[in-house]
């Protein structure tokens, strides 16, 4: 875990709320001169802090318009085959998040789709048959109450 103090923290904060700041700016926010805050805030790149900068898009106005989480149990757990999963999923554009769980199902997917068509073409053509999948369990998101990006910075 990297070691931050209070602006590290402000700037990762004014950063996760909005990554297109101007250098000049986020200095302004943070209390800082422009040349300092952009050593610290290449210094938080270095570091692997900051990972990245990503426009946030709406989905259902470039036309996928349904969002679905899959439960997807392996037949096994051994390394090799979770990193064929893993790998297999990374090569599936739908797939937009895929974490490995601890319990009784193995990896939890976030997937976009088109339509409820689409997303079953993708289910029976793609997933299900992938190597090594046991199941999969999926919900059809309704709407979305809460999606913030990041993690909660505190002073």
């Amino acid at each position: 875990m990297a070691t931050l103090d209070g602006i590290d923290r402000r700037l990762l904060a004014e950063l996760q709320d909005e990554g297109r700041v101007t250098n000049v700016e986020l200095a302004q926010r943070v209390g800082l001169t422009a040349p300092p805050c952009l050593r610290r805030v290449r210094a938080l790149e270095e570091a692997g802090v900051i990972r990245g900068y990503h426009a946030e898009l709406d989905p259902s106005k470039l036309g996928f318009a349904i969002t679905v989480f899959a439960l997807v149990s392996l037949k096994s757990q051994a390394e090799e085959s979770l990193r064929q999963f893993e790998e297999h999923m990374r090569t599936l554009p739908e797939v937009r998040e895929c974490h490995m769980l601890n319990g009784e199902i193995d990896f939890i997917l976030k997937i976009v789709s088109r339509d409820l068509q689409s997303f079953q073409e993708f289910l029976t053509s793609k997933l299900t048959p992938a190597p090594n999948v046991a199941s999969v369990k999926t919900s059809l998101t309704i709407r979305t109450a809460k999606q913030l990006p990041g993690v909660p910075l505190e002073d």
